[in-house]
């Protein structure tokens, strides 16, 4: 799928969603750009930064085996 990104005046926003909601379910999706999406988008674009600038902090398979054990202990008992 394709993904494209608009931004309509809210005189026409209706008429858009009415003709986009004649699609199938796999023809289109609408992503609705709430305040949630953009703020996980916000945050996915930091930590690829921080990636790509080589400031992100890595840790082994184990030392996550670890830390997720160690959170299972703590509300299992």
């Amino acid at each position: 799928m394709q993904t494209i990104r608009l931004q309509v005046n809210s005189n026409i926003y209706k008429h858009i969603m009415w003709f986009l909601s004649k699609f199938k379910k796999d023809e289109l999706l609408v992503i609705e750009e709430d305040q949630e999406f953009l703020s996980i988008q916000q945050y996915l674009q930091k930590e690829l930064a921080a990636i790509e600038n080589g400031e992100a902090e890595f840790i082994t398979i184990n030392e996550l085996d670890r830390d997720l054990q160690a959170t299972i202990d703590k509300y299992e008992a």
